[in-house]
């Protein structure tokens, strides 16, 4: 069966490159979400095998979700993996601290992204 992705971020147009990247050259399913709500909701009734998340966001930012995350049963035992362009010593540092599956940093290429994905996670695909 297909890996099921829950990609999180604000911005439309990078749901969508990353939504195709890891359709059309993984083969991997995807769901989408623009609000830390909304995901928060998808990974409890959907529990995806990943969760692509986005740091910057409004209202909850991505560092509020995986506190959610990360104190809810059902969503605990997912990976997350920061896609961000948060770049700096502290943001690395704050990262490595949270446990997090691996970081994206933005700008991304998309014809390479699922294989970012893949090798975070130890994917065979």
């Amino acid at each position: 069966m297909a890996k099921h992705i829950l990609i999180v971020d604000d911005e439309q147009d990078i749901r969508a490159v990353v939504r195709i990247s890891l359709e059309k050259f993984a083969g991997w399913r995807t769901s989408l979400a623009a609000t830390a709500q909304e995901a928060l909701e998808k990974a409890r009734s959907q529990l995806p095998d990943a969760i692509l998340l986005d740091i910057t966001m409004p209202d909850t930012d991505g560092f509020q979700l995986w506190d959610q995350l990360q104190s809810d049963s059902l969503t605990k035992s997912i990976p997350v993996i920061l896609l961000t362009a948060k770049t700096s010593s502290f943001d690395k540092k704050r990262f490595s601290n949270m446990g997090v599956a691996g970081v994206i940093s933005k700008p991304f290429n998309p014809l390479i992204i699922w294989k970012q994905v893949r090798e975070i996670l130890a994917w065979d695909n």
